[in-house]
């Protein structure tokens, strides 16, 4: 029966896995909710939550693959000069904020761990909530900024971003949600904010997973073959919707829902520590 069950609970992480990573309201919050929910500790959870982001790095790889080739083949003509001019400029840009988002983000994620290794499951399902309300926060204020016809991405704007999505290994604060509302806050137009937080997400998927599978010779809380079926299922599912969930993306004031989301976060996590007390 546990055979069956954990069977299941891989399937359905990879599922919410596949159709959250494209919206602004947090995958890896949701999906360590998620896991919560299953019985797996907020610890394990937050770094599953993590590991499956390989998953959809895969599912961005493949539905951008004409793009990143075009990087790929302007690298031999990259110079520092020109680093943040034509093909060159979103390679550097990636480049840049991947080492800014390390910079923050390992740090925080060790204390992340460590502080979830702590917390009881209702406490952090309540710190989840607290998180997703302020990246509904972010994301209302994003949405009053006057919009410029921005071109290349600068440097700035890479160092910017990717400390900012350092923040994001938080569960609870939106990868997508933040990149992209700091990239409209630097007056980006929603369609090319959307597309450079997305192709931000594929080295940073690959850098996530890689964490997880280094720091804890493995993966936390669930056997390798469960890991995997759930990744392959992120992958499928997360290719299946990223197009038809990136036009609702540009449709739907998303901060409603992470400030729903986070409310009935904060709401049931301090229920269930008062239950457990």
């Amino acid at each position: 029966m546990n055979e069956y069950w954990d069977l299941i609970v891989a399937i359905l992480a990879g599922v919410v896995q596949g159709i959250v990573e494209w919206l602004p309201v947090s995958s890896q919050g949701n999906l360590s909710l998620f896991l919560i929910l299953m019985d797996i500790s907020p610890d394990h959870a937050l770094q599953l939550a993590l590991f499956l982001q390989l998953g959809t790095t895969l599912s961005a790889t493949l539905y951008y693959r004409d793009e990143i080739l075009e990087s790929l083949e302007a690298v031999p003509q990259w110079r520092p000069q020109s680093a943040f001019t034509g093909p060159n400029a979103v390679t550097s840009f990636v480049v840049v904020a991947c080492f800014a988002t390390g910079l923050i983000g390992l740090p925080i994620y060790f204390l992340a761990v460590d502080i979830a290794s702590e917390l009881s499951g209702g406490l952090f399902i309540a710190a989840i909530g607290v998180l997703l309300v302020l990246t509904g926060v972010l994301e209302l204020a994003s949405k009053s900024v006057d919009l410029a016809e921005r071109e290349d991405p600068t440097f700035r704007d890479a160092v910017i971003v990717g400390g900012f999505q350092g923040l994001s290994i938080l569960p609870g604060i939106s990868r997508s949600g933040v990149t992209t509302s700091v990239l409209l806050f630097r007056s980006y137009q929603a369609p090319s904010a959307f597309r450079l937080s997305f192709l931000l997400s594929i080295p940073t998927g690959i850098g996530a997973g890689a964490l997880i599978f280094v720091t804890e010779g493995g993966i936390p809380g669930v056997s390798l073959e469960m890991a995997a079926l759930a990744v392959l299922t992120s992958a499928v599912v997360g290719y299946a919707t990223i197009g038809i969930l990136m036009r609702i993306v540009e449709r739907i004031p998303f901060w409603i829902v992470c400030f729903g989301l986070g409310g009935l976060a904060i709401v049931g996590g301090g229920g269930v520590t008062l239950l457990v007390a």
